[in-house]
């Protein structure tokens, strides 16, 4: 159980040479997500060394274009690949009349199934889930209908302890899958061996947070309590917090406070307003209040396994 988060863009507005806009590559329990998909995005998967095959679900957290103007160009680049298996697309309602429409009048209808799960609910809603996996979205507060996505591990099966295993001779492999599922062992004299006795508890799953854009907002806290890892947005820093009230982003000093009362395990930042030179001052403003975090760049890879501290590799 794992989660890799790989950062292929996380600045805001205006993408520039070296300021790529919001996307990122998630990689939690063998699934592949996409989060974001700001223009370049793909450009930068392939910079990444990401297989587009990979990727079957993209999360799309508003339409303001920072956020979503590559996907028509990912979506048809798809198609000249020949892609054949399905394309699932969560997003705000009219993200797919945005797409089809570009499709229709540029005649490039996809040759892959595509489909779109509109969001209009603004109370945290369930979007996607199977055996290994949930993903939930978190209401934010922006100037246009925006989400965050909370991305959660199933609980995993239970381990096997193969030296108490050991001290039953009946128990066979054919009995492994059983125990793994939480079943007792019932002996052929009827006797009944306690799972507990015979297994361990399994790794607890981990959770990721995304948070891009929105302005200060603890009514989210509940929704992301004890995450392991959070993204939360840092537009600015404290000298422009009165920027906030009309754009609607946050500060660093802000997105701390939000990791701090969630008890998040760690925080990252990103979303940086191109007036600043200096993104180290980002990181000095948020670990006055939450010691534990870092700063989002293209390239950079946040990587958990099993409740161990994040490690944070440099393209």
């Amino acid at each position: 159980m794992s989660i890799k988060v790989t950062i292929l863009g996380c600045h805001s507005a205006t993408p520039r040479v070296n300021s790529h806009t919001t996307s990122q590559f998630l990689e939690i329990n063998n699934h592949h997500f996409l989060v974001d998909c700001g223009e370049g995005t793909q450009v930068q998967l392939r910079k990444y060394k990401v297989r587009f095959s990979k990727i079957e679900h993209i999360f799309i957290s508003h339409l303001h274009g920072d956020h979503f103007f590559g996907l028509i160009g990912f979506i048809s680049t798809l198609g000249l690949l020949n892609r054949e298996k399905a394309l699932h697309i969560y997003g705000p309602k009219g993200i797919k009349e945005i797409i089809t429409l570009q499709l229709k009048l540029s005649k490039s209808w996809t040759n892959f199934p595509l489909h779109f799960h509109e969001l209009k609910e603004k109370t945290s809603q369930v979007i996607f889930e199977d055996e290994k996996v949930k993903v939930s979205t978190i209401p934010l507060k922006h100037r246009v209908y925006t989400n965050g996505f909370l991305f959660q591990e199933k609980e995993g099966q239970r381990k096997l302890d193969m030296f108490l295993i050991s001290q039953h001779p009946e128990i066979d492999i054919c009995d492994y899958q059983n125990l793994k599922n939480g079943k007792d062992f019932v002996k052929e004299n009827g006797e009944i061996i306690l799972n507990k006795e015979l297994t361990k508890d399994p790794n607890a799953p981990l959770s990721y947070a995304f948070c891009s854009d929105t302005m200060y907002n603890p009514d989210i806290v509940p929704l992301i309590k004890n995450v392991d890892l959070l993204y939360h947005e840092s537009t600015f820093l404290k000298d422009k917090e009165h920027l906030c009230e009309t754009t609607m982003h946050s500060t660093a000093e802000q997105a701390a406070k939000i990791a701090l009362q969630a008890n998040a395990k760690q925080l990252i930042l990103g979303h940086y307003s191109s007036r600043y030179d200096d993104l180290n001052l980002f990181l000095k403003e948020a670990k006055t209040i939450f010691e534990n975090t870092h700063l989002a760049h293209a390239g950079r890879v946040f990587e958990l396994q099993n409740k161990k501290p994040v490690l944070t590799l440099n393209s």
